[in-house]
């Protein structure tokens, strides 16, 4: 999951990630940035829409959002979509804190016969909520998303981003018709905006901490996997580029004594790997 860049760091980050061999980049979207040129971001880069809470964001609200999506970048080469269940190519969307808005709100939008649902118009997409806490899964499920993903990239922190229990997620998920889409990311500090949250800081571990998630993730046969994050320096999840910098207010944690690519290398090696084991399972 990516935040925003600016325009001029675009054409930058996306030879960086297009080195790494990722499919595709999320980026954050709220209802502020309906007017950001975004035809920068999708120049070279397949774009997923994260979508963000924002102020009054309710199931009418996210189908503006997803009709405005649509029209304006819909026809884009860039704009990422993935063959669903039924072998249509739609949009995927991923919908961040979605257990904000209830199951009943959801499945007018998403389901068949809701009273403003999306479904087999062309607004359809391949919507994924977030699982935080176990009971999500079965809101998740009646509301009509298509999919699951978990977010956070600190083990243990929730119970969707807890590697113990991706098998039984990706279970439910297979025996409900869903998306199960496991996020890793390469460590979690996050104690220079929330001094209060050390006990959920992961440490990198010269790249282990970063291999662990992603070896789990690939042991549950997932057809996706989020990399949870490309720059959020500020939760520590960030892969791109690091050198050493310390300023008055913060230090900035970098990668030595290894290079300053080392987790793009590692992101380029693993999607490698999946995506090598990923045709083996479909055989």
């Amino acid at each position: 999951m990516e935040k925003i860049p600016t325009p001029l760091k675009v054409l930058t980050d996306e030879i960086t990630i297009r080195d790494t061999a990722a499919g595709m980049v999320s980026i954050c979207f709220t209802c502020s940035l309906l007017h950001l040129p975004l035809t920068y971001i999708l120049q070279k880069s397949s774009v997923a829409f994260h979508i963000q809470p924002y102020k009054g964001r309710t199931d009418q609200s996210m189908h503006d959002n997803i009709k405005y999506i649509t029209d304006k970048y819909g026809k884009h080469g860039a704009f990422y979509r993935f063959r669903s269940s039924t072998g249509r190519v739609l949009p995927l969307f991923y919908v961040y804190d979605s257990y904000l808005t209830p199951p009943e709100s959801w499945a007018d939008l998403l389901t068949a016969k809701g009273s403003h649902s999306i479904r087999g118009t062309p607004y359809d997409g391949i919507f994924v909520a977030l699982i935080v806490e176990e009971r999500h899964k079965h809101d998740i499920l009646a509301s009509g998303f298509d999919g699951i993903y978990t977010y956070f990239a600190s083990n243990g922190f929730s119970f969707g981003s807890s590697h113990q229990n991706w098998k039984a997620i990706k279970a439910f998920c297979d025996g409900n018709n869903l998306l199960f889409i496991p996020s890793v990311g390469p460590g979690y500090v996050d104690t220079a905006v929330r001094p209060w949250n050390n006990h959920n800081t992961r440490n990198r571990v010269n790249g282990r901490y970063y291999e662990t998630s992603l070896q789990a993730a690939l042991s549950v046969r997932p057809e996706l996997v989020t990399i949870t994050s490309f720059n959020q320096w500020h939760e520590g999840t960030q892969i791109e580029k690091a050198v050493p910098k310390k300023t008055v207010t913060r230090l900035y944690l970098d990668y030595q004594p290894n290079q300053s690519d080392h987790y793009l290398e590692l992101t380029r090696q693993w999607a490698e790997n999946f995506n090598k084991e990923k045709d083996k399972w479909l055989m």
